[in-house]
């Protein structure tokens, strides 16, 4: 649990479509409207713990050896992905400019943004599973864990949108950060994939 615990939290500070949107909300609407695309993105971050937890419970119950093989799979896109980001150029996730139209809506593009994100989708399919036990009620298990990723992916969005217009205002500050960041996470995918990818897995 430890290991999900740090794994989570490096993630969660992964630059991402979700936490660009709701910075470019706040630097051009304010607090409040960028508050209310913090709780929009949650609720699409929950849309996809809900279909891997639900998915992922029904591959299980036809073969656990399948779901190993998941497991294993999902160890190496974890690999895969930290690569990547430790190639991406200097370029940072960019979201246009955003203009003020209201708290509700705000939300509900938070809520667009995330759940349209194929990645975060793929990437909950590849992470969850690496910390539950087929020997246990499996939807709960992923449920759980899922829920935990996205209260830590918003929490790191609520801190971003308190600090946006002092801190993440400037452009160039914006990018240093985000590199520094997506270089951090891109490592510590590399270095989680290759444990759990050399971890024992059972049938």
């Amino acid at each position: 649990m430890i290991t999900f615990a740090i794994a989570a939290f490096i993630l969660a500070i992964t630059p991402g479509p979700g936490l660009a949107y709701v910075v470019a909300k706040t630097v051009s609407s304010g607090r409040t409207e960028g508050l209310a695309s913090c709780i929009g993105t949650a609720m699409g971050g929950l849309v996809h713990v809900l279909a891997a937890a639900f998915g992922l419970s029904l591959v299980i119950a036809k073969s656990a050896v399948a779901f190993n093989a998941i497991k294993f799979i999902g160890a190496a896109y974890l690999v895969f992905l930290g690569i990547r980001l430790l190639m991406r150029k200097h370029e940072v996730t960019q979201v246009g400019d955003v203009a003020a139209q209201g708290c509700g809506h705000a939300m509900i593009e938070g809520v667009m943004v995330e759940a349209m994100n194929v990645k975060t989708a793929l990437f909950f399919l590849a992470f969850l599973p690496q910390f539950v036990s087929p020997a246990s009620a499996m939807t709960g298990q992923l449920a759980l864990l899922g829920s935990i990723c996205v209260a830590l992916n918003t929490l790191v969005d609520v801190v971003a949108v308190f600090t946006a217009e002092r801190l993440l205002a400037s452009e160039s500050l914006r990018t240093a950060r985000a590199r520094l960041l997506t270089r951090i996470s891109g490592a510590t995918m590399i270095g989680l994939g290759a444990f759990l990818a050399a971890a024992k897995r059972h049938a």
